[in-house]
């Protein structure tokens, strides 16, 4: 499916997650910087026969519409030539033959029969479902190139600077600020804080509104410059306030909240709130890591409740300058690709030697980093607060320093379950996402499809030491008092989760000792994925 990065559709109901958005139709072929369209191009490769597969590189680069100009992400001109919608779909046929995790239960259609590439997309994966249900392949996406390409390099989207927080999926529905893009708030109004709560949006009620779409274009527009009326009932009280918020292009802020508590036994605890593994991160976690280690933290609570992934690469930083010297000589993680590639990579034709805990900065966006030895915490043991939007890159964190047994205790709720990755593939305009690896750390574990558990009961090693607790929408983030942090402190303290006393948020504005659960925060696929690059 397509996912437009800055959207969320509903449709009555909130429809959770990037997975509920509707495909776009028309194919593959991107419109952006576009070239028209070829008189007829005859498909090259001849006539599909069942399970007859010729190269990818057969079609590669033969578009409906091909691209002219510099390509951002090479330097170089586009490779686009004229080509076929038949051509796009069996590059996409012979790429997932060759790459797919799970090649083998594609069922083989003929490409000449869909006129929509996206739609054709749609069939080439598994539609198997895991033993508890789920779908097993939950992560098949596609992206516009140019949009992938100013998500992932500068964190750059159109929106508000808030990510939003949906506490109920029917109605009535709740949606309330988890957190904001940028730590100091930007140019939002004042009331726009963590647990502040939408009334309304444009004048359709949030919780009860039959004017979906107008809710949908109010929170997550798409154009720099619109602007909208949300009713607001602002944390901690039970006056609805109305603000105007226009949407221009925002960068997100990945590393926030860095400081040092200090403990009632005189315990240095450092705390970060860690958002994105977007390039932008490298510098911001070296910075915060530095500050950290100046201030001779003893402990560290890593908060990934709303991290959904990225780069693998920026894990393996963090995960060294969490562990420094545990991980000498052991490795991060372990890409397993198909059956068909079970010594060499098949994107960068490397021996797969796994993915090192990087000592070093390899310099995503500030290129003076490359080769930098990196600052390191030394730590035998992490706290980590999670939530069922943790996923992929921060999950291999977790599971990267167990790998190497360094302690990992977690406080939240259970992580979403996504051992999977995969490189971006280009073709056209539109970057797909296909799975093509699973990863497992030192110790070779990487079954964990239904997330880490605080307290699980998996019998694996899925099942981590901690403390199960909600959400709490009624404290700042990085606040000791705020529940999942105040809950970390404890344990430090006494080794228990203990009974903290937990400010949720109620409809009527008003405190409530329930943590809330299953609070979705929806990000694009930038931001919620296991994501390697060549």
């Amino acid at each position: 499916m397509e996912i437009r990065l800055s959207k969320l559709a509903l449709a009555g109901v909130f429809t959770l997650g990037a997975l509920g958005l509707a495909a776009c139709g028309g194919g593959g072929s991107s419109d952006s910087d576009s070239g028209s369209e070829s008189a007829s191009p005859t498909p090259v490769g001849g006539t599909w026969e069942v399970d007859n597969f010729l190269p990818s590189t057969t079609y590669v680069n033969r578009c409906v519409s091909p691209r002219s100009g510099t390509d951002p992400a090479t330097g170089s001109a586009y490779a686009d030539v004229a080509g076929t919608r038949e051509d796009e779909n069996n590059w996409l046929r012979s790429m997932s033959n060759e790459l797919y995790l799970w090649y083998e239960e594609i069922e083989d259609q003929d490409p000449a029969s869909f006129d929509d590439s996206l739609a054709y997309f749609e069939e080439l994966k598994t539609f198997a479902l895991t033993p508890s249900g789920r779908e097993k392949d939950r992560f098949h996406y596609t992206v516009p190139s140019d949009e992938w390409y100013s998500q992932t390099e500068s964190g750059v989207y159109v929106g508000y600077g808030i990510q939003w927080a949906l506490l109920s999926s029917t109605p009535p529905r709740k949606a309330v600020v988890a957190y904001l893009d940028e730590e100091s708030g930007g140019d939002l109004p004042d009331i726009m804080t963590r647990g502040a709560e939408v009334i309304s949006v444009d004048g359709v009620d949030l919780a009860y509104g039959d004017d979906v779409d107008t809710l949908n274009y109010g929170m997550w527009p798409e154009n720099d410059g619109e602007s909208h009326v949300f009713e607001i009932r602002p944390l901690g009280s039970s006056t609805i306030e109305t603000v105007t918020l226009v949407a221009s292009p925002v960068q997100s802020d990945p590393v926030q909240y860095v400081k040092t508590e200090v403990t009632d036994s005189g315990r240095k605890v450092g705390y970060m709130l860690f958002n994105d593994h977007i390039a932008t991160a490298e510098a911001e976690l070296i910075d915060a890591v530095t500050e950290l280690e100046s201030e001779s933290v003893e402990e560290l609570v890593l908060d990934l409740r709303y991290n959904g992934g990225g780069y693998l690469d920026i894990a393996a930083e963090l995960a060294y300058m969490i562990a420094g010297d545990n991980t000498v000589g052991q490795v991060f993680e372990i890409a397993q690709f198909n059956d068909q590639h079970p010594e060499t990579n098949p994107i960068t034709g490397a021996p797969l030697d796994g993915t090192p805990f990087y000592s070093t900065g390899l310099g995503f966006v500030d290129e003076s980093l490359y080769g930098e030895e990196l600052p390191t915490l030394n730590l035998s043991r992490l706290f980590v607060l999670t939530s069922e939007n943790t996923c992929s890159a921060s999950e291999a964190i977790i599971n990267g320093l167990r790998g190497i047994d360094v302690e990992v205790i977690q406080i939240g709720e259970t992580t979403c379950g996504k051992p999977y990755g995969f490189y971006p593939l280009d073709n056209c305009g539109t970057t797909y996402f296909t799975i093509q690896f699973s990863g497992v750390n030192a110790k070779g574990f990487g079954d964990y499809s239904d997330g880490f558990m605080p307290n699980g009961d998996y019998g694996t090693d899925a099942d981590l030491p901690g403390c199960v607790i909600g959400d709490d929408f009624d404290n700042l983030l990085g606040d000791a008092d705020e529940a999942r942090f105040a809950t970390a402190l404890n344990y430090i303290e006494t080794g228990e989760c203990g009974d903290i006393s937990t400010s949720a948020f109620s409809t009527s504005g008003e405190s409530e000792d329930a943590p809330i659960f299953n609070a979705r925060v929806t990000k694009e696929v930038s931001r919620s994925n296991r994501i390697m690059v060549k």
